[in-house]
């Protein structure tokens, strides 16, 4: 089954999971900020993101902001990194869709489309 991690705040996950409610995919929505996801997720996030982590982080979060992970990220080896973000779902790249062979991170139509087809 499709998890897919969302804040309920956020605009963008609001449109994804609107989206999946119209095309019938059957999903779990979990609070990204009270659930974040454990680090086996986040490592096959890693894995579809061919190893790059930057690209797991809202980058244009408060939280991101507030703990300078602009200039800290470069020098965070992968366990560091993969341990914060399972620690602070705020950190995490949202709305975050996992199961099924499929990890993605952020909502454009076009790639959710083609990966759920």
């Amino acid at each position: 089954m499709l998890r897919v991690y969302t804040y309920a705040k956020c605009s963008t996950c609001q449109k994804a999971v609107k989206f999946l409610r119209e095309r019938g995919v059957i999903f779990e929505e979990i609070p990204i900020r009270e659930r974040p996801p454990g680090r086996d997720e986040l490592r096959t996030l890693l894995a579809a993101q061919g190893g790059q982590i930057r690209p797991l982080f809202n980058t244009s979060g408060q939280d991101y902001r507030a703990l300078g992970l602009k200039d800290r990220l470069a020098e965070m080896n992968e366990e560091e990194a993969l341990r914060l973000l399972s620690s602070q779902g705020m950190l995490v790249r949202r709305p975050f869709l996992i199961g099924s062979g499929k990890a993605l991170a952020g909502f454009d139509p076009e790639i959710w489309t083609q990966a759920l087809d």
